[in-house]
């Protein structure tokens, strides 16, 4: 019985190995993080765009920073945060970003 355990726990993990590899978010994956995130976060929310100091309480993020992690982790967080407590503040959310120093790239939340 241990050994079936045993066996079903690594092919989950396998499995999940692999999944991650086609995936935007890795959070299953337990295999090196493979990519350096470098990002810059602007917010407009009610119409007043927020500081620096104000993006790293409401997202607990700095507004710019580095992440070891796939980009979709830290636009899951931005994305989550407007979704559930930031959902009546009409917040349109910027995120550029470059994955391990390569092209710029541009996410964007418009308010809803």
């Amino acid at each position: 019985m241990r050994t079936v355990i045993g066996i079903a726990i690594l092919a989950f993990q396998l499995a999940m190995i692999v999944y991650a590899r086609f995936v935007p978010s890795r959070y299953f994956c337990w295999a090196p993080y493979d990519v350096q995130t470098e990002y810059w976060i602007t917010a407009v929310v009610n119409g007043r765009k927020l500081t620096a100091a104000e993006i790293q309480a409401r997202y607990r993020r700095p507004q710019h920073g580095t992440d070891n992690r796939s980009p979709q982790h830290v636009i899951d967080i931005l994305q989550g945060y407007e979704e559930t407590y930031g959902r009546n503040g009409h917040a349109k959310v910027t995120m550029r970003y470059r994955v391990n120093g390569k092209e710029e790239r541009l996410w964007q939340l418009e308010p809803r």
